[in-house]
């Protein structure tokens, strides 16, 4: 292995030392900013706790152009049921699997903690003649790119944005989906169960997840998706009351796990079992080849000992959840195999007695985006739940005459051979908003290759990162060479 690339990997492992979960960056920003102090760099930052590090140019080179290397610090904490491991303080270990890097039963945070990494180590090695250079490290990317959000335009000084916050190695991002998310919160009547109820225990479990946007084509299951379609078949048999119920873990990833406990009447329980036995045998053969591992299961829950849903509470309940549009909506009639719009069916949470809906979409076109959103706030209205919309972040417009995407083609395909890949993605990145702050700014983004991010299958192929290394070392010359 290069020693460059290791020297990234080394540094990354202590970067995921440091806890940084989504929205609790406080460790991981005073982190960074210790980090430049001890190099040498000033380090910016802000409100919210964005860190902006100015790095001066290699001697001679102080009049080029400046370089921005841009990334978030924030990682999805997702982790496999049987895993102990606390987000708030333990480190992520690093698995070594062939020419692959993972972690120990939860996300490796390589999205996007490996940006973070090559950008440092790119400004500290002596060897690297570059422009001046601004690294500019946001927070809470991943539940709304409320980093970028709050960028003061103006900030930074360059006009040079290299994003390393894409998952394709041999791929260059020049356009993504803009998107919005929606919480709806139903207040149910809730009263003690009767003894005359059976208490039961329905569990979706073993899917496989993954990236709301970026494999939300892939068809994969939702755990709360499969979760109502169950309930609802077991409306057919007997009157269902819902006594709490939870799924999925955040906005952006497709919901692997969710639970639901429920009282039936005892002369129905029989009934019930053979509604999960048959349907729930149908479902998992409609999803074997993207969530073989799924599980579904009935089990009596013999210490619930708290309040339930009235059966007409129960049952708007269980109609919302089946009117809650997933996955793909519209592809794009002008890029072949593009989803334009999708939404994901996020989250299930239970507060004090108030069941909480998170819904996200996304779409490259802003007025299908309005669309769909209304769509899930009617799907709240119908069942007398509340709905709240976020305002967003915009789509990135791809500008195929960009210089920069220009000079990174050329440069990718004189050093490996081959040409690369343009493309537009159905996920969210920072570029858009920052764009819209920094008039002029001309941007890409590229990165080495991860596979399953927002799950604990997440995995980084080690080779990519040596590429892209290289790469960006040759980016960042030839901008001296101008």
């Amino acid at each position: 292995m290069n020693q460059k690339v290791q020297s990234v990997l080394n540094l990354f492992d202590e970067i995921n030392k440091v806890p940084r979960k989504s929205k609790h960056e406080e460790k991981i920003s005073k982190w960074l900013v210790s980090w430049a102090e001890n190099n040498g760099f000033i380090a910016e930052t802000d409100e919210v706790m964005n860190v902006l590090i100015k790095v001066p140019a290699t001697p001679g080179y102080e009049n080029k152009p400046v370089v921005v290397f841009q990334g978030h610090m924030d990682m999805v904490c997702e982790k496999t049921p049987e895993s102990k491991h606390d987000f708030s303080k333990d480190p992520i270990k690093h698995v070594i699997d062939g020419e692959w890097l993972k972690a120990d039963g939860t996300t490796l945070g390589a999205d996007n903690g490996i940006a973070l990494a090559l950008s440092m180590i790119l400004a500290t090695d002596k060897t690297i003649v570059h422009p001046p250079l601004e690294l500019l490290f946001t927070v809470d990317e991943e539940t709304g790119l409320t980093g970028a959000n709050y960028l003061k335009p103006g900030w930074l000084k360059g006009k040079i944005l290299l994003n390393l916050d894409s998952e394709d190695e041999g791929v260059f991002t020049v356009g993504c989906a803009g998107g919005r998310d929606t919480k709806i919160e139903f207040k149910p009547e809730w009263k003690p169960y009767c003894a005359d109820r059976v208490v039961m225990e329905l569990k979706v479990s073993g899917l496989s997840g993954g990236h709301s946007g970026v494999d939300i084509k892939l068809q994969k299951g939702n755990a709360n998706q499969i979760l109502a379609r169950v309930l609802d078949f077991m409306t057919d048999v007997t009157p269902v009351k819902i006594g709490d119920i939870s799924g999925g873990s955040a906005h952006n990833a497709i919901p692997r796990d969710a639970v639901c406990v429920i009282g039936v009447r005892k002369d129905d329980v029989e009934k019930v079992k053979k509604i999960v036995s048959e349907t729930g045998s149908k479902i998992k053969a409609e999803f074997k080849k993207t969530d073989s591992g799924m599980s579904i299961t009935l089990k009596e829950k013999n210490d619930f000992e708290g309040l339930m849903m009235t059966t007409g509470d129960s049952m708007k309940f269980i109609n919302m959840m089946m009117s809650m549009p997933h996955g793909v909506a519209a592809m794009s009639s002008d890029i072949e195999g593009l989803v334009e719009t999708s939404s994901n069916f996020a989250t299930i949470k239970n507060k004090d007695g108030v069941i909480s809906i998170l819904s996200s979409q996304r779409s490259s076109v802003m007025n299908r985006l309005d669309w769909l959103t209304r769509k899930v706030e009617k799907s709240a209205f119908v069942a007398g739940a509340v709905a709240t919309s976020g305002n967003g972040y915009p789509s990135w417009e791809p500008d195929m005459t960009s210089r920069l995407l220009a000079k990174c083609v050329a440069t990718y395909e004189k050093m490996y051979k081959v040409k690369p890949v343009v493309e537009v993605i159905h996920a969210g990145l920072e570029c858009g908003i920052i764009g819209s702050k920094n008039e002029g700014m001309d941007m890409i983004s590229y990165g080495p290759t991860i596979k399953n991010p927002h799950s604990p299958d997440e995995k980084m192929f080690v080779p990519s990162l040596e590429k892209i290394w290289n790469l960006t070392v040759e980016l960042l010359k030839s901008y001296c060479q101008e």
